[in-house]
């Protein structure tokens, strides 16, 4: 038999999408209210009406059928052998009789209140049957992890994990639940610890990423903070000649900050770009932003890196992105052999569940956060206990007192 399921944000929607694609004579078999969550339970999730139907599946109407007075319904056939006893039609009853009969509007009240009863044990069974087989201490924190925007599959395994690893006794308490829970994430976040600068030897680290992550902004408070608190000897390249602003933004900042800057428009002069940077400490490296579609300018960026030969290459992330997106971001830009990640505007996001993902299928360490367009401020090497207590309870990111060391 086949079943399908419509969420909509309202039943008249969600039973409209039912109509268009199964036809007016589908069958809905079950429906229910669901909430996406946001974080915590500070917010309230978004209300969406779940609707599974079937063409396959007759559900007969409980409501009387509705006459034509003026076509009355033609009386049961029986055979010729045994004539039916003459017995007259009773005439139509008018519509305004109808409304008034208490019998006939009572019949009607009472097949409505059948009908509500039916839709209530229905969605009590859908919110029963969304708790599957789980004790309602852990349906708690699964649902606090679904606030937390952790996907329902994700939040499902990690729950999972926990009753397999913890006795039943323990279950009872929220606190030593949650807590392993934050143990379990905290595992699958790796970090990188911050650039390694060794005085006297040139390291290269590029940033790279989509449009509109932030990688000029967070270039510019590397480059502060290696320079003005680090002491070391810093210089920039950038790639980004498709925006001239971005090279203009760049430049004021490395004349604010007394840095030597190289502006670079073909793989051929990255070569003459490193070479005369080679006395220095750290050269950071701006590029342009890189739509993961496009497998061209893809391919354009990985012949800059390989040209440039960089020691790392960061793959400059918004956490204000979707889980898919995130996704589908780190899987393309691979191919240009990033070896870590970075998370920006973190001071823009409601949750951070959606991160965790690409963090574990990447297999990628975090090297920084940013949360904000302050520089050199604004940014703090990666930890990940704080980044599980971030994704966990959005405890807030103080850059102020968390820089890159």
């Amino acid at each position: 038999m086949e079943v399908k399921t419509y969420r909509a944000t309202t039943m008249h929607e969600a039973l409209a999408l039912v109509r268009r694609e199964l036809g007016p004579d589908a069958a809905v078999l079950h429906t229910r209210e669901v909430r996406t969550g946001w974080f915590f339970g500070l917010l309230p999730g978004v209300r969406q009406i779940e609707v599974t139907a079937s063409t396959e599946v007759n559900v007969p109407s409980r409501l009387p059928p509705r006459r034509d007075p003026d076509h009355p319904a033609p009386p049961p056939s029986t055979p010729a052998s045994h004539p039916p006893n003459p017995t007259p039609a009773a005439p139509p009853v008018p519509e305004s009789r109808r409304q008034d009969d208490p019998a006939i509007s009572g019949g009607v009240q009472s097949q409505l209140s059948d009908l509500q009863s039916m839709v209530k044990q229905l969605c009590q069974r859908s919110q029963s049957e969304g708790r599957r087989d789980l004790p309602e201490e852990l349906f708690r924190v699964f649902t606090d992890l679904i606030d937390c925007e952790l996907s329902e599959e994700l939040a499902r395994e990690l729950v999972e994990r926990i009753r397999s690893q913890v006795p039943s006794a323990e279950l009872a308490d929220p606190l030593l639940v949650k807590a392993r829970i934050a143990r379990m994430i905290e595992e699958d976040v790796a970090v990188t610890g911050p650039i390694a600068v060794t005085p006297g030897r040139r390291r290269l680290a590029a940033l790279v990423g989509p449009t509109g992550v932030g990688k000029t902004t967070t270039i510019a408070k590397l480059a502060a903070n290696y320079r003005l608190k680090e002491k070391r000897r810093v210089g920039l390249i950038t790639v980004d000649t498709y925006r001239v602003a971005a090279v203009e933004q760049l430049r004021t900042y490395a004349d604010i900050i007394d840095l030597p800057m190289q502006v670079v428009s073909t793989p051929r002069e990255m070569r003459d770009a490193v070479r005369q940077m080679d006395d220095l400490d750290l050269v950071l490296m701006d590029t342009a932003g890189r739509s993961p579609r496009d497998e061209v300018r893809i391919q354009e960026l990985r012949a800059f890196l390989t040209e440039a030969g960089a020691d790392e290459v960061h793959l400059v992330l918004s956490s204000v992105a979707g889980e898919r997106t995130l996704m589908q971001t780190a899987e393309r830009f691979a191919s240009v052999g990033t070896t870590a990640l970075l998370l920006t505007k973190l001071d823009e996001a409601t949750g951070l569940g959606n991160v965790l993902p690409v963090l574990r299928s990447s297999k990628l360490p975090l090297s920084y956060l940013t949360n904000g367009q302050n520089v050199p401020d604004d940014i703090e090497t990666a930890d990940a206990g704080r980044l599980t207590r971030m994704i966990l309870s959005m405890q807030p990111l103080d850059a102020h007192d968390h820089g890159p060391r």
